[in-house]
């Protein structure tokens, strides 16, 4: 059953220029075309586009993206360590963001908790922004 890159996108429930996208970046392989030039698409693409949107949610870039594709196509019955070390690397990489994202937070809030709510000369957060230390607003 061939389709058109409209009915793929939405079956697939993503943006028509998202299809058109990932297939200048060869996540999706080139697809037939009519005699007219229109492209035709199989219900396999459509498992594939789901594949990488699933892929993208979980934080892969699309150059990993398209290591997994590779080993989902080349390799189905092989193990999966290198999917698994990909997937290891990310939540590393994860775990990292988290652990910036808690000092962010922290320096914020001590921040706004140190802050006299006076004029900006005095503000803690423009200060903690500008490298001061708490209490010079030299």
């Amino acid at each position: 059953m061939s389709m058109t890159v409209s009915k793929l996108a939405k079956a697939a429930g993503v943006n028509l220029e998202t299809v058109r996208f990932y297939e200048r970046k060869r996540l999706l392989p080139k697809p037939d075309r009519t005699s007219g030039g229109h492209r035709l698409y199989s219900p396999d693409d459509i498992e594939r586009l789901r594949f990488i949107q699933r892929a993208k949610f979980v934080g892969f870039t699309l150059r990993e993206i398209a290591v997994l594709a590779r080993l989902r196509d080349e390799s189905p019955s092989a193990s999966c360590e290198d999917a698994m070390d990909l997937a290891r690397r990310k939540v590393a990489e994860i775990d990292a963001k988290l652990r910036d994202l808690r000092e962010m937070r922290s320096a914020l809030t001590s921040f706004i908790d140190a802050c006299p709510e006076k004029d900006l000369g005095h503000c803690e957060v423009m200060g903690g922004l500008a490298g001061r230390k708490r209490g010079n607003s030299a």
